[in-house]
Formats: C-alpha cells, structure tokens, sequence
C-alpha cells in the first residue's frame, strides 16, 4: 500500500497562484507515475494532471492546459502542482494518485491510478 499524502491547498482569490505538493515515504516513488485530480461539490472526479515516472512525459487535463504545471523530485520523493490564474471553477478538492509504471507514459483515467491520497481543499473567490 503506498501512502500519499497532499498538502498546499487552501484559499485564494481569482488570479493568484498556489503550489500543491504530495509526498510518500515509499522508497519505489521513482517507479510510480503520478497524477493529480479534483472534485468539485456535486461533480464527478475530473482528471488534471499527469506525469511519468520520469517526469519527461507530462499530460493536462483540457481545463488546466497552459496554466497548471505539474512537475517531480524523486530524490524527495514529491510530486507538485503549480497553478497560476486561478479561477473559481478551479475550486475542488485536490487528489494526488499514484500507479506503478516503468513505462515513459504520463496516465489520464482515474482507473488507471492505484493509490490515492486524502486531498486537499482549493477555493478560489472573486
């Protein structure tokens, strides 16, 4: 069982920026492609973000595109989410996932995904 656990969230006005991160004590996490999610009050699961275990392969979600940033340091064992220009159909909670993969494949469905973590709260206001 791989434990994740995110951290970052919190509240922000329209326009601004915060970083997500999301941390395991795995000591695998290399072999882990990981991704981010989000659920809004009353919506399904949507995907964000996601990156290879390599962190050369990243891919977006059609919402986020241009403006949300994924990235990993897998010598800290962390994954990140930069958002810029927040908006409040941003406002969700933020899950991050992991899945086992040595392929240089960033992963979209949440099916695909393992592990999860418990998320963390994002508003954003106007």
């Amino acid at each position: 069982q791989v434990q994740l656990v995110e951290s970052g969230g919190g509240s922000v006005q329209a326009g601004g920026s915060l970083t997500l991160s999301c941390v395991t004590p795995e000591r695998t996490f290399g072999t882990y492609a990981m991704g981010w999610f989000r659920q809004a009050p009353g919506k399904e699961r949507e995907f964000v973000a996601g990156i290879s275990w390599t962190g050369g392969s990243t891919y977006y979600g059609d919402s986020v595109l241009g403006r949300f940033t994924i990235s990993r340091d897998n010598g800290k064992n962390m994954v990140y989410l930069l958002m810029n220009n927040l908006q409040s159909e941003d406002t969700a909670v933020y899950y991050c996932a992991a899945k086992y993969s040595t392929s240089h494949v960033a992963y979209r469905r949440e099916t695909e995904y393992q592990y999860w973590g418990p998320g963390t709260q994002v508003t954003v206001s106007t």
